[in-house]
């Protein structure tokens, strides 16, 4: 069993700042890429930033220059730093994580964190 959990959403006004974290546990050999993606009402979900093994990192052009990811991989955990929050990054944020353990490489998701930013 592999559990991967969300923590650090809440409410925000503009312009102010939130930092996610994201914990993989259970049967893990190793964990690959990590990432945040969000999903709005009535869209589709989007990428916002995934970190590779070796620390190499890919950003949805919404979020550049804003968002900062980061990994633990001692500690099995990624972050993500949100700084200057629009209205607009309004949305579930969830944690994708690529897993190797018994079953093979399998994709994990979390059960997902609000973030809200008023304007």
């Amino acid at each position: 069993q592999v559990q991967v959990v969300e923590s650090g959403g809440g409410l925000v006004q503009a312009g102010g700042s939130l930092r996610l974290s994201c914990a993989a546990s259970g049967s893990i050999f190793s964990v690959r890429t990590m990432g945040w993606y969000r999903q709005a009402p009535g869209k589709q979900r989007e990428l916002v930033a995934d970190i590779f093994s070796d620390g190499s990192t890919n950003y949805g052009d919404s979020v550049k220059g804003r968002f900062t990811i980061s990994r633990d991989n001692a500690k099995n955990t990624v972050y993500l730093q949100m700084n200057s929050l629009k209205p607009e990054d309004t949305a579930v944020y969830y944690c994708k994580a690529l897993i190797y353990n018994t079953l093979g490489l399998k994709v994990y998701w979390g059960q997902g964190t609000q973030v809200t930013v008023s304007s």
